[in-house]
């Protein structure tokens, strides 16, 4: 009898089918979405078939008169929908048990609320449109879920999107109310509340019940999950998607979630209002009393900012309800609408205005009651939003004007000083004598009253007015789809040239105001270049050439603003064009008919003959640490001989 041999290649083919096999079965199963979905549709299967029984015709039955239906696989259908349901079965054998919807709308916008979960289904903001000039919807085609989790008293889990409601419209002249309840009797209900004013973005709403501690399981979570995929609406995808975030306040206390990855997520205590924020437009869910805790997730759906796209961000909000006496009963507000300060500064104690990006801490400040307030008033009596930037531009300028003063005056004092720092620069020559050159450079600048600081620091006062408008004309709606000369929206970019091709960091367009600003800022670098350079002690030996560094920065910052720029907000690029110009023309009328350098060096002698000024205690410790630093250096002078 022949031995059975060990047969390796068998082996190898079993192991290779059971992995593809197993592969299959892994790639192929359902997603927990799909699985939700087959339970959702199977719910509603139910429902639909219940709803069909209580619409089918009945006979009569001769021997004891009782209504029966004339089909019998009826009992069967309301025996399944009773056994998915429970008690809430109920809900699907009335009317109301159909995929309709209501409207409540003012001034302002339209919210379409429907019957299957209660839940607003459509969103629509009367005023705006979106860039390529169609209705701008913030809710529509199901991008958008308001989901109430629960379980039964007889251990069933059921959700509220799953669930038909039964609508009640009231209204009149003040607001529309329209109450939408989920029956498991006829004076049994969980209510959701929405009741909407003329003329305002925020809508009072309620979630509220009555006897359903019978229905409910109390005792188990009950949650609220309010989850948004924002839709695209404005022309740069790019900062749109920069500037669309998650922003809430819990203990009072203000915060965002903004990842440019794939997403973030976050735990939080005593929720106030959480905002699903875009660039311009926002909703907004608030409670008065603050949810104990509450899990907030943003997810970032552009992959790729150079392909178009539908949605921006995934927003969800996973709140847990609380029952008080086995009923529920929150009084909130639902807000949608557009990020105006003006509009949502006027709810006041609520702290929406932090909705709005303008920046932190000075930034906001100077943005919040400066430039604000000015724009609102320049653009009361002016129509064109370009005009009111240029005027903006003119009234910041005159403003910094004592500041540019300064600082030419600064340089202008440096310059008259220039020779003799030449001088102590020749007397102690070598890199052994650098710490004595530097002892009587500062000597003589504290003698004749000059500080080379005294030129930067006019220089760093300017900059939080930079970084204010920077994050003020991005976040400013009242300039979204106003256009002045060639540009159509401000708040866009202004593109006057379509490329076929991408360069990188730049783009496929090319946009006329950054290469207006890259030039003033050429020039302007340009003429500040002698100004800045005669600030700047001559020379040293052993330190960078300060010159060449000047050149480069020379050619440096007008690219980085044309390339920076070239798919940012034009108002932007048109303040900087503008206010480079005026700067410009301010220097030139300092330097030709304001400052007398002759008067300078007059004035520089004189303050050499004075007493000198008592040293600061900072400059005291600085002589004394060169001091220090000369004797040991001296010291290893003559260790080496």
């Amino acid at each position: 009898m022949e031995e059975k041999k060990f047969d390796i290649n068998s082996l190898i083919g079993f192991v290779l089918l059971g992995a593809i096999m197993l592969w299959y079965f892994y790639s192929n199963q359902p997603t927990p979405e799909q699985l939700a979905k087959q339970k959702t549709e199977q719910i509603q299967d139910s429902i639909q078939k219940a709803q069909q029984v209580v619409e089918q015709p009945k006979v009569v039955d001769d021997n004891n008169n009782n209504a029966i239906s004339a089909n019998p696989t009826d009992s069967l259908a309301l025996s399944q929908a009773q056994n998915k349901l429970g008690v809430f079965a109920y809900s699907a054998g009335l009317p109301s048990a159909k995929a309709q919807e209501t409207v409540i709308e003012n001034e302002l916008v339209k919210i379409t609320v429907s019957n299957l979960g209660g839940q607003i289904t459509e969103v629509l903001l009367k005023k705006y449109k979106t860039y390529n000039q169609l209705p701008l919807y913030l809710i529509k085609d199901d991008n958008a879920s308001f989901n109430v989790k629960f379980a039964t008293q007889d251990n069933r889990n059921l959700q509220t999107k799953d669930l038909f409601f039964e609508p009640s419209l009231t209204k009149n002249d003040d607001n529309q109310v329209l109450s939408m309840k989920l029956k498991v009797a006829a004076d049994n209900y969980l209510e959701y509340r929405y009741e909407l004013k003329p003329d305002d973005y925020m809508m009072d709403f309620a979630i509220r019940s009555q006897g359903m501690g019978s229905a409910i399981n109390t005792s188990q979570n009950i949650n609220l999950d309010w989850s948004l995929k924002s839709f695209r609406t404005e022309k740069s995808l790019k900062y749109e998607n920069q500037y669309t975030d998650l922003r809430y306040l819990h203990n009072n206390e203000f915060d965002d979630m903004n990842p440019m990855g794939d997403g973030d997520e976050e735990e939080v205590d005593k929720l106030n209002w959480v905002a699903f924020k875009q660039q311009f437009f926002t909703s907004i869910l608030l409670t008065n009393e603050p949810f104990e805790k509450s899990k907030l997730v943003l997810k970032n759906l552009v992959q790729d900012e150079d392909v178009d796209t539908v949605f921006t961000k995934q927003y969800l909000a996973s709140i847990p309800l609380q029952a008080k006496n086995g009923e529920l009963n929150y009084n909130m507000n639902m807000y949608y609408g557009p990020v105006d300060y003006k509009v949502l500064n006027k709810y006041k104690g609520k702290q929406l205005d932090r909705i709005v990006s303008l920046g932190w801490g000075i930034f906001r400040w100077i943005n919040k009651y400066i430039f604000i307030p000015l724009f609102g008033f320049l653009s009361s009596f002016i129509g064109s939003y370009g005009l009111v930037i240029i005027l903006l531009t003119i009234v910041v300028r005159i403003f910094m004007s004592p500041v540019v003063y300064k600082s030419y005056l600064s340089s202008a004092k440096m310059k008259v000083l220039r020779p003799e720092m030449e001088e102590i620069n020749e007397k102690h020559k070598g890199k052994e004598n650098a710490m004595k050159r530097q002892q009587e450079t500062m000597a003589l600048q504290r003698k004749a009253g000059v500080s080379p600081l005294s030129g930067c620091i006019p220089a760093l006062i300017q900059m939080p007015v930079f970084f204010a408008l920077f994050r003020f004309f991005p976040a400013n709606i009242d300039i979204r789809q106003n256009g002045f000369l060639w540009a159509d929206d401000l708040s866009a970019y202004d593109e006057i040239l379509k490329l076929p091709f991408k360069i990188p960091f730049y783009g496929d367009h090319v946009s006329l105001f950054p290469v207006l600003a890259s030039v003033a800022i050429f020039f302007y670098m340009q003429m500040t270049q002698s100004q800045q350079m005669s600030m700047q002690q001559p020379q040293q030996e052993g330190m960078p050439d300060m010159q060449k560094m000047m050149k480069m920065m020379m050619w440096f910052s007008p690219i980085m603003m044309l390339f920076f720029f070239n798919s940012y907000a034009s108002s932007l690029s048109l303040y900087y064009f503008v206010s480079n110009l005026l700067t410009i023309g301010i220097m030139l009328v300092i330097k030709h008919y304001i400052i007398d350098e002759d008067k300078i060096h007059a004035q520089i002698q004189e303050n050499k003959k004075k007493p000198a000024k008592k040293k600061s205690v900072f400059r005291q410790r600085l002589d004394d640490a060169m001091k220090q630093a000369q004797v040991q250096q001296e010291h290893k002078k003559k260790k080496k001989r």
